[in-house]
């Protein structure tokens, strides 16, 4: 679940993860849990050219960046992966605020406790 790069120019979830990844995630924070088949229900909506493999394939590596789990359900077609969250949203936001500030405390120290004594509540 490292975040393993932080784009300043972004907002929110886009500044760590790639922009779909980042939608499915926000969608998977509501839901908890969901079938790729699920998720590309919700996207089309907003990406009507959006394939289904795709969705497959961004929910395997969100899978490999540790952001969701999949497990194997009998269904009516046979068989699929259901998928879910590892961690809730305020988790990750804690776990990325975590790393960037080791990251600043290894590499511009002095700088970064000077910041942070002047933002000091």
């Amino acid at each position: 679940m490292e975040p393993h790069e932080f784009k300043l120019t972004e907002e929110g979830m886009k500044a760590v993860l790639p922009p779909l990844e980042a939608e499915i995630m926000e969608h998977m924070w509501k839901v908890k849990v969901a079938t790729a088949g699920q998720v590309y229900e919700y996207m089309k909506e907003k990406h009507p050219d959006i394939r289904r493999s795709t969705i497959s394939i961004l929910m395997n590596r969100l899978c490999e960046r540790g952001l969701l789990k999949r497990s194997v359900e009998k269904g009516r077609g046979g068989m699929r992966y259901v998928y879910a969250i590892t961690a809730t949203r305020e988790e990750f936001e804690e776990k990325v605020v975590q790393s960037i500030l080791d990251a600043l405390m290894t590499n511009f120290r002095e700088a970064t406790y000077a910041y942070l004594s002047k933002i000091k509540k």
